[in-house]
């Protein structure tokens, strides 16, 4: 659910961005705030660098975000009426996009951009809160700071821009300590002396609160990363979501926890937690090492590299379905594997005839934790190329080259650029 400065405008609760909304928060006379802004016209594909753009869309992003709505008449900041924008096709999004990210620095991500009717019809701009900034315009030799000041878009001072970069390291501090917490909370407790489990957490840079998950909206969560980890990774190992109890998560500390299903002691090998957090937070707890083999099992030291995929295909796909139900989109990720025993940990692969191998493998005194930011809002085949370079960077640490079960998207051919005939 989507809740944007025209949802707060009108009182409403999150919901879908419609071009009914539009059309209330117009007859309402709705006026221009910090993070509401009327545009009559949008900016043109050529030359759009140049344009107001990038420093409205800095201001939003360094006044904790925002919407920019083209096709909107105002007078003294009050919408008056509406204007069509003309027409609006998949390259001038991707103009607004890249705009956002080459003309802006740091670059502002994740906007969302949406087309609102047909005749007239508007374009919305939903600009996210940032922890990155100040978000800076660069003029030739000189740089500047936009910010909203209620309903117009001043520059900072001096002061407000040491103020800006000291909140931005006091952020990433925050950010840091929580998935330090959250990753010590999901490794506490594991049996790592006797196998190596896999800790796997991921936490919204910016967390967006509304309305506490409810048990049901729990189970759709649930529900839609299992359907959606396969098609990332298909069931050539054990995946831990489906060693959970997926249709009745119980209650946490502000939180719905999938418990172990895999009982028994026969089943302890497979051993798996997931928890999803109210703030849009989840977690992977799962036994990965001393997996059954055909004439027994493995030492608890020994990981297959099919396995920590299965594992990130899973993160990944509650990542995002997770981000849907809290309305989140960046999130950090961390990956580790926790391993106490006396063997250093190996991560095993397979040769071209289908047996383990672990020729390349590097023998791991401690295994790093893998960190890095995803977008969960991206398109389909972008996040699906982040799974895949995540996997990648989770095995490459023991030796391992290749993945086994996670395949890159093919890329789209339409919409490679064209080299310029000279």
């Amino acid at each position: 659910m989507t809740f944007t400065a025209l949802h707060r405008v009108l009182g409403l609760p999150p919901g879908p961005l419609t071009d009914a909304l539009l059309d209330e928060a117009v007859v309402a006379g709705a006026t221009e705030t910090d993070d509401l802004d009327w545009k009559s016209e949008l900016p043109p594909m050529k030359g759009l660098p140049q344009t107001d753009f990038p420093k409205d869309v800095a201001a939003m992003a360094n006044s904790g975000g925002g919407v920019i709505v083209f096709g909107v008449r105002e007078v003294e900041k009050a919408a008056t009426g509406r204007v069509d924008v003309g027409e609006f096709d998949e390259a001038h999004e991707r103009s607004l996009r890249s705009a956002a990210i080459t003309a802006i620095s740091p670059p502002v991500f994740g906007l969302n951009v949406y087309r609102l009717g047909t005749n007239p019809r508007a374009v919305v701009v939903d600009v996210p809160a940032s922890i990155d900034g100040p978000h800076l315009i660069y003029k030739n030799d000189y740089f500047g700071a936009p910010i909203r000041n209620d309903s117009d878009t001043v520059w900072m001072k001096e002061r407000q821009i040491e103020a800006m970069y000291r909140a931005r390291f006091e952020e990433r501090r925050h950010a840091t300590e929580t998935v330090d917490k959250l990753y010590s909370e999901a490794a506490t407790g594991r049996n790592s002396t006797q196998r190596a489990w896999l800790i796997a957490v991921a936490h919204p840079r910016v967390p967006r609160f509304h309305d506490r998950l409810t048990r049901e909206e729990s189970k759709a969560v649930l529900a839609g990363a299992e359907a959606l980890t396969l098609t990332f990774a298909d069931r050539g190992n054990i995946h831990p979501i489906e060693n959970v109890d997926r249709h009745n998560p119980r209650p946490g500390l502000r939180r719905w926890v999938a418990v172990n299903a895999a009982a028994g002691e026969r089943a302890a090998w497979k051993e798996a937690w997931i928890s999803i957090h109210q703030d849009g937070s989840v977690t992977v707890a799962a036994a990965i090492g001393g997996s059954r083999v055909r004439d027994g099992y493995r030492g608890g030291w020994e990981v297959e590299s099919s396995a920590i995929e299965c594992a990130v295909s899973d993160l990944l796909a509650l990542v995002r379905k997770a981000a849907e139900a809290s309305d989140n989109d960046d999130y950090d990720l961390r990956l580790g594997i926790e391993w106490t025993g006396e063997q250093p940990l190996i991560i095993l692969t397979v040769d071209a005839g289908g047996y383990t191998y672990d020729g390349g493998s590097i023998p791991l005194h401690r295994y790093t934790p893998v960190e890095a930011t995803v977008n969960a809002s991206e398109p389909d085949e972008d996040f699906h190329r982040h799974v895949h370079d995540f996997a990648q960077d989770c095995v490459n640490q023991g030796g391992v080259s290749n993945l086994l079960l996670i395949r890159p998207p093919a890329r789209d051919e339409s919409t490679q650029q064209i080299p310029a005939q000279g």
